[in-house]
């Protein structure tokens, strides 16, 4: 979401899996919910520093909380926005993966399907955050390739006895 008067770029991540997620079964957070919406916010980039746009999204991860300030306005003017998770600039990919995608990547090594969908505008970081930059290191990864990397190394540390069939699709649609 950028604007005239320059405001952090937001991204949703639509979770989803076909079992019932439960945080009493699992270390994750599901709490029973088969789909859930998270956003995280990238930090302003050179262009947007350059042109003195001003931050207007801030995020309340405590609370779930997204906040859209109008820019140039008074600490009255915003909306709130609440999501089953909120990520801010300063969370690390490891974290967004453990905290968004881990318990369902779980759920898919009990033999559910399972989904991650991002969506967002072009430069809102969904490239960032699903795949993570060409040639990154192990630090900058995305969702994606932490996922496989658990379940194949899950796998690996299972019963040699047991096959396994693993398929994954990755889909791009652009609509520009």
């Amino acid at each position: 979401m950028a604007g005239e008067g320059g405001m952090t770029t937001t991204q949703a991540l639509a979770l989803n899996t076909t079992q019932q997620l439960d945080s009493s079964a699992r270390a994750g957070k599901g709490g029973g919910e088969c789909v859930k919406v998270v956003v995280r916010v990238r930090p302003l980039f050179g262009k947007e520093i350059n042109e003195g746009r001003e931050k207007i999204v801030f995020m309340d991860c405590k609370r779930g909380v997204a906040v859209l300030q109008k820019p140039g306005g008074s600490e009255r003017d915003h909306k709130d926005f609440t999501f089953d998770a909120v990520f801010d600039e300063n969370f690390t990919q490891q974290k967004i993966f453990e905290d968004a995608a881990l318990e369902i990547v779980e759920s898919v090594m009990d033999g559910f399907n399972g989904t991650i969908f991002a969506y967002g505008q072009t430069g809102a970081g969904k490239s960032h955050t699903m795949t993570g930059p060409q040639d990154a290191s192990e630090e900058e990864r995305g969702l994606l390739p932490r996922s496989f990397h658990h379940i194949f190394e899950n796998i690996e540390n299972m019963s040699q006895a047991t096959k396994y069939l693993v398929r994954g699709s990755y889909l791009e649609i652009y609509n520009e």
